[in-house]
């Protein structure tokens, strides 16, 4: 018999599926690592139409259309709101197989109430429901994340960032949902970058000092993740391009951070031995702090020359990339975990090829200090799709201990993507009822509820201890 489209049982195919989602369907969301806006989280303005909530910066969408040989005009460029909304309905019908497909037709249905599939024939009628549901209000970010059942926050944000709407925020009061930064200090890792001498120049003026020497960037640094403390802050995160591993004594350092400064070209051997004491200085004051580390690993960004000078970046011109990792990741994490210094780590790969690598790199470095202190992360980007969300379950149930994982991260500057974490719930459902289905574990329907409602929600709690 076939079923329904995206009804309550969808991608659920047991009984015991549809009972373990059931136990975990309203569990809060713990939002740990994003990229929504602070600024649009206090200024909570409502979006003027579908379009600006749905498609504006909105890369995934961005990509589809473009390989659906939609034109730029329609995506990124002077076209009207509603031609890019009827742009985006032309393509959706062609994504069959795309988690696209899936997200919109559940964003639709969660918050517009709309359940009909969203097509060039469909796309007046919805223009219109949906329009008028936000101009009849409820869709302001502080609204859609309350509606959204969110309990937690962490966004993205620079060493160099002022945090000026962190603090209204927390001074305000009146938002329920904690909204804290997240420490990501990406430009402070990339001497070699074009970005570094200005992004040095933000630090410094944030600072209030002229930044010489290696030694006062640190110190610096410092003073920045103790604002961040200041502020509630308990993640970070690092985006590794490859993984560095070379250590480097301070004489050498400090040559290689007064070229970086002056905007010299810096050798691999220089930027690499910087990048790793850099990112071990950091480790070891989140460790300190008792932060959790995030490590995101095997991105190759801004591939296309050309529309990286048109668009800048985060446009949808990134993949995955093929470096090695398993060795320098180990030598890194073992350098830290030498001097009682590693910190909770969280390992995200982008490239599917390592999910083994990374599963079992885990079990190097646990602790008594947190239930699995080295975590896998949740299938990201590129893998935030069934087969990929299935395959990265599937490893870490091999190699490490799947009920004490942290769970899904949304990932998104989008208000209406939390539906993601819906999306996962399913997965998970599916796939621990399977085992239960097939007799592979008891059903054991309190210890199975638990599990579903800890990885939901109840590990990452605990893990970042807010």
């Amino acid at each position: 018999m076939m079923k329904k489209f995206m009804d309550k049982d969808f991608l659920l195919s047991t009984p015991t599926a549809a009972r373990l989602f059931d136990d975990c369907k309203d569990e809060p969301i713990f939002d740990w690592h994003c990229h929504l806006s602070p600024k649009e989280i206090y200024e909570n303005k409502t979006p003027r139409d579908i379009t600006e909530l749905w498609l504006a910066g909105d890369h995934y969408k961005w990509r589809a259309m473009r390989g659906a040989g939609i034109s730029e005009k329609y995506i990124t460029g002077d076209a009207s709101p509603y031609e890019k909304f009827k742009a985006w309905a032309k393509c959706m019908p062609q994504l069959i197989g795309n988690p696209l497909y899936h997200w919109t037709h559940l964003e639709l249905q969660r918050y517009f109430d709309i359940y009909e599939p969203l097509s060039e024939k469909t796309a007046d009628d919805i223009w219109e429901k949906a329009n008028a549901m936000i101009k009849a209000g409820g869709f302001t970010p502080r609204e859609l994340i309350t509606k959204s059942n969110v309990a937690c926050v962490c966004t993205t944000d620079d060493p160099a960032d002022t945090l000026e709407y962190h603090k209204l925020i927390a001074s305000d009061g009146s938002f329920k949902t904690k909204v804290l930064p997240a420490f990501r200090p990406d430009k402070a890792l990339a001497p070699e970058a074009p970005t570094f001498v200005p992004w040095l120049h933000a630090l410094e003026e944030q600072y209030g000092k002229e930044i010489k020497t290696f030694e006062e960037l640190k110190t610096a640094l410092l003073t920045r993740i103790e604002l961040f403390a200041s502020l509630g802050c308990r993640a970070t995160d690092h985006a590794l391009a490859p993984v560095p591993f070379r250590r480097a004594d301070d004489k050498e350092l400090e040559r290689t951070f007064e070229k970086a400064r002056e905007g010299k070209a810096l050798t691999p051997d220089e930027a690499e031995g910087y990048k790793t004491e850099l990112f071990r200085f950091f480790a070891k004051e989140y460790a300190r702090r008792g932060w959790a580390m995030e490590v995101h690993i095997g991105a190759m960004r801004n591939n296309n020359a050309r529309m990286f000078a048109a668009l800048g970046p985060d446009a949808g011109y990134d993949s995955i990339a093929d470096d090695c990792c398993a060795y320098k990741l180990s030598r890194l994490l073992d350098s830290l975990d030498e001097e009682g210094l590693l910190p909770k780590t969280i390992l995200f790969t982008l490239n599917p090829k390592d999910n083994y690598v990374l599963g079992s790199m885990l079990g190097n470095f646990q602790s008594d200090e947190a239930r699995s202190k080295i975590q896998f992360g949740s299938a990201w980007w590129f893998n935030d799709n069934i087969d990929g969300m299935r395959a990265q379950l599937a490893a870490l149930g091999n190699l490490g201990v799947l009920s004490a994982f942290v769970g899904m991260v949304t990932d998104s500057r989008s208000f209406l993507s939390y539906p993601r974490h819906e999306y996962f719930r399913r997965i998970l459902c599916e796939m621990l009822g399977n085992f239960v289905e097939n007799g592979e574990y008891p059903d054991d329907e309190e210890t199975l509820a638990k599990i579903v409602k800890d990885i939901s929600f109840n590990n990452a709690k605990a893990y970042f201890g807010i």
